[in-house]
């Protein structure tokens, strides 16, 4: 299944939740979700029961549109949490946390993950003064994420660390907004990530 590309505020009434797919709307109070919170469509009002399939599957759909990236990218992740010791589901979630695409968006130089992902592609940024454009690149503890110096007046990350200035950075990165630069500084604990993700209901998805 390739990379979802439609539009994001169909995928969070969906799933009657925010996934942080949108940038300033969102931090400005004014998803779409918040006015219409039923799905999308003639019959979005409608709320059946789901199976326990149905629960298992909507998680992971959930954590792939959540971190934007494709089954395949996914399974193989899962897979690499499934060898590491540990909590599957944790490690998991350690994994797509670790993601250059994701560290980006976590250091408040981008408002979405999507937008994180296009500043990486397009070679905005530096992972220990190399020029990464990988957005899966996995991200080690003590790694320095930099804006590259042409792109530091780049309107658009101005605005963005700007705008995460008024809701926090998380704790498991250290980041310098003048001098435009992050260190990740830990892998986070399961309990800081805030997302709306049963990583339980994965794990049994795939274990089948």
């Amino acid at each position: 299944m390739a990379r979802y590309r439609g539009p994001v505020e169909k995928i969070e009434r969906r799933f009657g939740i925010s996934l942080a797919l949108k940038g300033e709307r969102r931090l400005a109070g004014k998803c779409s979700l918040e006015r219409r919170n039923y799905g999308p469509g003639q019959h979005g009002q409608r709320r059946g029961k789901i199976s326990d399939y149905g629960l298992q599957l909507r998680e992971k759909q959930k954590a792939k549109f959540m971190y934007g990236i494709s089954e395949k990218q996914f399974r193989s992740i899962f897979r690499e949490a499934n060898r590491q010791e540990g909590n599957t589901g944790e490690n998991l979630i350690r994994l797509l946390e670790s993601r250059l695409d994701n560290v980006v968006y976590r250091m408040g130089f981008a408002t979405t993950r999507r937008f994180a992902r296009q500043l990486v592609s397009h070679g905005h940024l530096l992972v220990d003064g190399k020029r990464i454009d990988i957005p899966s690149f996995s991200v080690k503890q003590g790694q320095k994420v930099e804006v590259k110096e042409k792109s530091k007046n780049n309107l658009q990350i101005v605005r963005a660390l700007d705008l995460t200035s008024q809701t926090g950075i998380v704790p498991w990165v250290d980041v310098d907004k003048d001098k435009k630069f992050g260190i990740f500084t830990r892998n986070p604990e399961r309990n800081e990530v805030e997302i709306p993700i049963e990583e339980r209901l994965i794990v049994e998805l795939y274990s089948k």
